[in-house]
């Protein structure tokens, strides 16, 4: 199933997405991939330490994760031109090994841009976990197609 055109979104539109569990192997994966093995995502014993007492998932997991589960919805799959900027973001608080995270998403705005056969959807997105605390949010700007 093709995703949303730009046509289709209309501002004020929310989605919430499926649930997805940060794993261990997801941290260790990630800092693997970034090479940022800093102690507070790989170091059991110094996270203890720490003010949230465990080891933490990497802020920008936790982005790539809540993009990843918006991805998931369909709404975007085949129809999205270009991930063109995060306008703002801010972490507030960690996401634990164990945590089952989902997004949300609402349509803030858009702009036809049809020199590029698409438009501009400024996207709010927040990052929750299973007790719906939010522990990022923030505002992406996605480059969608328009219809063919």
């Amino acid at each position: 199933m093709p995703g949303l055109y730009f046509e289709e979104f209309s501002v004020g539109q929310k989605i919430t997405t499926v649930g997805r569990t940060v794993t261990e192997d997801n941290i260790m994966n990630f800092a693997g991939l970034t090479g940022d093995y800093n102690q507070i995502h790989t170091d059991a014993h110094f996270a203890a330490g720490t003010q949230f007492g465990q080891r933490i998932a990497h802020g920008l997991l936790g982005l790539s994760v809540g993009v990843g589960l918006l991805m998931r919805t369909g709404m975007l799959e085949g129809t999205v031109i270009a991930f063109r900027e995060i306008l703002e973001w801010k972490f507030i608080k960690p996401v634990f090994i164990g945590d089952t995270v989902h997004a949300t998403m609402e349509v803030k705005d858009k702009k036809a841009m049809p020199r590029i056969g698409g438009g501009l959807a400024t996207i709010e997105v927040s990052v929750l976990n299973q007790k719906d605390e939010v522990l990022m949010k923030g505002t992406l700007a996605l480059l969608i197609a328009l219809k063919p």
